[in-house]
């Protein structure tokens, strides 16, 4: 009984930091951020959920907060917790399936192929304006494609839309950070969607 109430302790708390998503880093922000996957994090523990998906909201956990700090270290920093919860999924997302990371080719072929596709374009949209950041951002892709062809291991379900809500908020959070204009009056806007996506995202993939 206590694993929902926990769940929606986590919604609430992500409710309560959308509208801080467009301040300056501070200590409160970056607390109030951590919450909403700590919450998801328990309560998939007090669900009896597998080890690999609470290691998984707990580094994206790690990640918000990272994030939501200033500076290059900072953002590597929340990259690599991310790059890491996506390892825990693919491993979850595996253990569930029961079959071999590769059938996603053959179970969710159309939707498997396009992840790909949409990966390797990443070449030409994004990874060209990442500076420095090149090769980390393309191993974060590699792992979060990875993260997705797993899902599709799966019947379509909550595991597969959570993955895909996932996705678009990390294509949603590239674009805001490396193509748009900072002056960009709907910078703010994308930032909701940012966190909307990524918030439903995780909450599917706890209740997969």
């Amino acid at each position: 009984m206590i694993a929902p109430v926990l769940a929606w302790a986590g919604i609430l708390a992500a409710l309560i930091y959308l509208p801080m998503s467009e301040d300056a880093p501070n200590g409160p922000r970056s607390v109030v951020k951590m919450l909403p996957l700590l919450f998801f994090a328990y309560a998939a523990y007090h669900a009896g959920g597998g080890a690999f998906l609470i290691a998984g909201l707990l580094l994206s956990a790690l990640g918000d907060f990272a994030l939501s700090r200033s500076g290059q270290a900072a953002f590597l920093s929340g990259l690599g917790a991310f790059a890491l919860a996506h390892l825990a999924y693919v491993v979850h997302f595996l253990a569930l399936s029961g079959v071999p990371l590769l059938a996603a080719f053959t179970l969710n072929a159309p939707l498997a192929v396009f992840l790909v596709a949409f990966a390797g374009l990443a070449e030409l949209w994004l990874v060209p304006y990442t500076a420095g950041l090149k090769w980390p951002v393309r191993v974060y892709i590699v792992l979060i494609t990875l993260m997705g062809l797993a899902a599709l291991t799966l019947p379509v379900g909550t595991a597969v839309l959570g993955a895909a809500f996932f996705i678009a908020s990390d294509t949603l959070l590239a674009y805001q950070l490396f193509r748009m204009d900072p002056d960009n009056p709907l910078l703010g806007r994308v930032g909701w969607s940012v966190w909307i996506f990524y918030i439903a995202g995780q909450a599917m993939i706890l209740s997969a």
